[in-house]
């Protein structure tokens, strides 16, 4: 492995591919970009539908739960998809994470209280896990770590067309038809990404001799489980000194304790600890869970202070997201070629998390009199920052392990993504809950107060609060600002976090051989000579 030294990264080379090698690498794309969409849209879409599906469904404290759910299985299952890949070959786990997440979808589609859909929510979290691994670790066989930044783009384009459909589907689909057909409509496309992927992708496996880490497994999942309750719980439906949340503590340390000692003693450990020796990988991680932590924590808000404080409805506030989906995709393309140019990507998570934090202090002063181009700016500032960070940590980690550490790597980097996603939905989730439920009692009379809580938890509606007499609309209405207005501030030292945890990476020169060549891909037996 190359030494970490920002001096030794290389210039620019002057080989590229071929058209022919292009071609070939567009069309394993499109199939693994089908996967991408599927999981991208889902979670685009589901998001301006939240603030309605927790008011039919009464409890509008559980909204964070839709979100945690998802991340939490999608999070504990990465490393397992991961290492299953490296062992096994990546095609075949691919097409079962597009089945998991279909079910998961048609599931959801028909639940009928809070409790089902986050149940069912969870088993998409486990298909999307597989999806995000997937989609990466294929991309680090055959794309070599200097020409991945060229087609990150790609990646880029996929995200950002699920994001701008996603939000306008389901505002569309929750206003006009039901909210259950945000589910539904991942069945057609899931079926188009099995088509895809049996046709083009002819990856050969190499497998190895295995044991899976299924002692691991268990303990890094039931402790991740643990530490997200206690998150969520405390302070809320449990006292933090109450000997729930103490003993969820206490578990929490034990078997995460217990797993890192696991992994030490297993042949084939599902996270290995070395990796952590890697100052590259390991930083990368670090920052991947911060902003994780402030992306998924603080901008699953943004379509509740659209559709409660600024009035819009649920068609409206998807295309009022825009502007951040556009600055998004504007820095994906950019630092995806910058990348590719320069062979350098350190300053990217630097500049990236830096913006982060200003869109979020912009942010932190919408009210109810905001105009809206100022929360635009404020939305494209942020997704600026996300679109400088997001991809890149994926590089970087990838160009710092060997290949056949590739899955595991890919794996644990956006596991701690997403494990920051999770702690930042509960974190902040919390502050929302019990900020919103003292604004309200200090402003609402007990008449008015139990019209709208009901059994400790918010239960109304964007459209409920429409209806509401003007005077009682105008106290509620302010309480979610300042709620709001709390939340994205408690979320901006962590972005400062992320700032300074990226100069703690250093640059390893990015390699220009792939693990896997074209030629071994579509001479594969099984492949579509009709491209």
């Amino acid at each position: 492995m190359a030494t970490e030294t920002s001096e030794q990264i290389q210039p620019p080379e002057e080989h590229e591919f071929s058209k022919e090698e292009h071609r070939r690498i567009l069309v394993i794309l499109f199939a693994l970009m089908l996967g991408m969409f599927l999981a991208a849209l889902d979670q685009s879409i589901v998001s301006t539908a939240l603030p309605t599906i927790a008011g039919d469904l009464h409890n509008l404290n559980e909204l964070s739960w839709v979100v945690t759910s998802y991340l939490i299985t999608s999070t504990i299952s990465l490393p397992l998809w991961g290492k299953l890949g490296d062992l096994f070959g990546r095609k075949n786990f691919f097409q079962l994470s597009i089945l998991i997440f279909l079910v998961g979808s048609i599931l959801s589609g028909l639940s009928h209280s809070m409790v089902e859909l986050i149940c069912f929510r969870a088993i998409q979290g486990v298909g999307a896990g597989g999806l995000m691994v997937g989609s990466q670790a294929i991309i680090g066989d055959v794309i070599p770590p200097r020409q991945r930044g060229r087609y990150m783009g790609y990646f880029g384009i996929v995200f950002g067309l699920s994001s701008v459909l996603g939000p306008l589907a389901g505002g569309w689909f929750t206003q006009h038809v039901s909210w259950r057909w945000i589910f539904y409509i991942n069945i057609p496309i899931g079926i188009c990404a099995l088509i895809a992927v049996a046709i083009v992708l002819q990856i050969p496996a190499n497998r190895v001799a295995h044991k899976i880490d299924y002692w691991g497994m268990s303990l890094l999942s039931a402790g991740v489980v643990c530490l997200i309750l206690l998150l969520t719980w405390g302070g809320t439906q449990y006292a933090w000194a109450s000997s729930t949340i103490i003993g969820l503590g206490l578990a929490s340390l034990i078997l995460l304790a217990a797993f890192c000692f696991v992994e030490l003693k297993v042949t084939e450990p599902i996270i290995s600890l070395k990796l952590f020796n890697n100052r590259t990988f390991s930083a990368a991680s670090a920052v991947g869970f911060v902003i994780g932590f402030t992306m998924f924590g603080s901008i699953v808000y943004l379509p509740l202070y659209l559709q409660v404080v600024h009035g819009a409805s649920p068609t409206k506030s998807g295309l009022e997201l825009l502007p951040m989906v556009v600055g998004m995709l504007i820095t994906f393309v950019l630092s995806g070629q910058l990348v590719t140019r320069t062979g350098r990507y350190k300053i990217f998570p630097i500049l990236g998390s830096a913006v982060v934090g200003l869109g979020l202090v912009a942010l932190s002063r919408l009210g109810p009199d905001t105009a809206f181009t100022y929360a635009a700016i404020g939305m494209f500032i942020v997704g600026l920052g996300l679109g400088l960070v997001m991809q890149v940590l994926v590089v970087a980690v990838q160009n710092a392990v060997p290949h056949s550490q590739l899955g595991t790597a890919t794996a644990t980097a956006t596991f701690f993504r997403s494990i920051g996603g999770a702690f930042g939905v509960a974190v902040l989730g919390d502050v929302f809950n019990n900020r919103l439920l003292h604004e309200l009692r200090a402003t609402l009379t007990s008449t008015q107060l139990r019209q709208l809580v009901k059994g400790g938890s918010v239960a109304i509606n964007p459209a409920q609060i429409n209806r509401l007499p003007i005077a009682q609309r105008t106290l509620v209405i302010d309480a979610f600002s300042h709620t709001l207005q709390t939340v994205f501030l408690f979320a901006i030292p962590f972005a400062v976090v992320a700032f300074a945890l990226s100069w703690m990476m250093k640059e390893i020169p990015l390699r220009t051989q792939a693990h896997v060549s074209t030629e071994a891909i579509f001479d594969a037996p099984g492949e579509f000579s009709g491209l």
